[in-house]
Parts: structure tokens; sequence; C-alpha cells
């Protein structure tokens, strides 16, 4: 066969191959492909020699191919419930951060807290023949785990923590933050303590079992002041259950919001109304999202670690990837009180 320019296509779809390439540099196609991998087992002038013939035939690898080839791809799957929460955003770009340098790139899926549309997408990314699995939370159907469990890919949980067996999780007690952000509150002498909560997803709902938990303990609990909506989690609805809070139950003294869009929107209330914070009523948030510490008054809020979950979750998989076995199967980052002057 005659060596191939940089122009020639000779397969039926045009696509250079890996064989082009090595036939252009002189070398196997097994050596093309450790050294486009980066591999330091190949002589650094041979792989710029692979480097300079890939560049030259507009090389691009096709991972479908490879992923067949070796039955796994260099992608990772990652199951994340919203885009629009900065939550998410922080744990993605931290998790990417992670896998980049170890040759894996990320495949991500919505969920939008619907565990049926959850475990389509699982069944979708499983047909790439994913390296890993990263999806939030441990509460998902019995068809989701048993997807998981069946299809022997590495899997990662992210932002809960669990003790079942062979699960592996990187996060925080969302029952325990509840818990101490509530006690706060109580602490600073508030006894008609609100929860304030929106999309009540598993994680919202662990929030709100500490909230309880601490009330209960110091018997102030009234279920009367939970006001709880399954819309998204916005500023927009923070304000106006706010207000929906202050008009039916006057007596209330203080607020915990279970998500911080949801608090700033009732700081902005109170300043409409005239509402003096904390002096009338205490505004406490939950994850310390970005512009808490900007608000009139700086909200008192909850630090959730989401970039180091990101991050150790992410080296978490890798070791499972390489097939080692992690000294832990759940790795609890904690949470910070931001103490600020809305509480």
């Amino acid at each position: 066969m005659p060596t191939p320019t940089p122009t020639a296509r000779p397969r039926a779809t045009g696509r250079v191959t890996l064989s082009d390439v090595a036939a252009l540099a002189g070398v196997s196609p097994i050596t093309v492909s450790r050294a486009l991998r980066g591999e330091r087992t190949v002589d650094p002038a041979l792989a710029e020699r692979v480097k300079e013939a890939a560049s030259q035939l507009r090389y691009t690898p096709d991972p479908a191919a490879r992923a067949l080839a070796s039955r796994h791809s260099s992608h990772v799957a990652v199951l994340i419930p919203m885009l629009s929460n900065a939550l998410f955003v922080d744990l993605l770009e931290a998790v990417q951060r992670t896998l980049r340098p170890a040759g894996y790139q990320t495949l991500i899926g919505i969920t939008h807290y619907n565990p049926d549309e959850e475990e389509q997408l699982l069944r979708e990314q499983l047909q790439h023949r994913p390296a890993g699995l990263l999806v939030t939370g441990t509460d998902h159907s019995a068809t989701t785990r048993a997807l998981i469990e069946g299809s022997g890919v590495p899997c990662v949980h992210v932002m809960e923590l669990g003790n079942t067996p062979g699960v592996y999780c990187v996060g925080f007690s969302q029952h325990a933050a509840g818990q101490a952000i509530t006690e706060h509150l109580v602490q600073r002498g508030h006894k008609r303590i609100a929860f304030v909560a929106a999309q009540l997803d598993p994680r919202t709902l662990q929030r709100a079992e500490g909230y309880r938990a601490c009330l209960r303990q110091h018997g102030l609990y009234d279920a009367g002041l939970e006001l709880l909506s399954p819309l998204p989690s916005s500023m927009a609805l923070g304000s106006v259950l706010f207000e929906d809070l202050l008009r039916e139950h006057p007596d209330c003294d203080a607020v915990f919001f279970c998500n911080d869009d949801l608090a700033q929107g009732g700081l902005l209330a109170a300043l409409r109304l005239g509402v003096a914070v904390p002096q009338r009523v205490a505004v406490a948030g939950f994850n310390d999202l970005s512009g808490s510490d900007q608000m009139l008054p700086p909200l008192t809020t909850v630090r959730t670690p989401r970039e180091a979950i990101g991050e150790a979750s992410a080296r978490l998989l890798l070791a499972l990837m390489r097939g080692e076995t992690p000294p832990a199967h759940s790795i609890d980052l904690g949470f910070e009180l931001m103490l600020r002057a809305s509480s």
C-alpha cells in the first residue's frame, strides 16, 4: 500500500485511522496508541514523530472504537440533578480538573431530581461503556441501584454519606448540618424557628430531619412552622415564601432556608417590607453560595465543601478504576457554619 498523504482518506467514511498514522510514522498501531496516550514507555523522539504524523493527517481518536477494543472508554459518566445550581457547577469543575490530567473526560447527564430520568440516563450512559460513574446522592430507585451494581463499572456517590457495604461515597452529613444551623438559632434565643424549603430532594429532606431533631431536643418543634414547596429553588420563590411565612405566622422569630438562593430572596423581601433582620426575624441559609456574604445583612449559612467533594470523589474513582482498594468506603468532608449578621 502507498504511504498515506495528508489528504488521503483510505476509508469510505473519510476518517483517518490509527493505522494510517502508524504507516506515516513508520511504527506499529499499538505504538501510536501508547504515544498519543502519553505513556512514558514510548521513546520521546518516537512519540514526537507519531504526534507529527497525527497532526499532518489531522487524526482524531475514535472513542467508540477504542472503548469497543478495550472494553472500556476514557470517559466518566457524571449524573447531577441540575446545572442551574452553582453547587453542582463547583463540584463539576473540581471533577473535571482532577480527571482530565489522568486522561479522562466527563459525560454529564442531568436528572432534574427525577428518578425515572436518572434511570434512563444511566441506561444510556452505560451503553457507552464508561470507565467510571459519579452519581449524586445515595437515594436511588431499585432499578438504578441494580443497573449500577450489575454494570461492574466503578461508581462513587457524591454529596451524601452512607454505610452500605460495597458502596463508595464522598460528602457530609446533611442531617448533622441541618441540626447544627438550627442549634445556632436556638442558642441565639430564638424559639419560633421556621424551616422553609423547595425542590424537596433527598438531601433537603435530610436537612429537615436535622432541623426537627434539634427543635424536638429543646422542646420547640412546631410542625406548623414548616413551609415546604415542590417548586425549583430560586430567589424569587424565597421572596414569596418569606412573605407567606410572616403572614401566616407573625410570631415567627427565625427562618432556616434549605438553600441560599431562597434565603437571599427572603432577605430581599425583608428589605422591601421593612422587616428588620435579625432584630425582628433571623435568617439562615445553606450552601454558602456566591453573593451570600454580600447580602444586607450578610447571610448566616452552612458552607458545604462541594469543590473538595468533587476532587476527593474523582480521586477515589481513579483509584477504583485502577483496581486499587481504597482504605475507606465513605469519606466525610464535613461542613462549616458561616455566622454572619443575618442571625
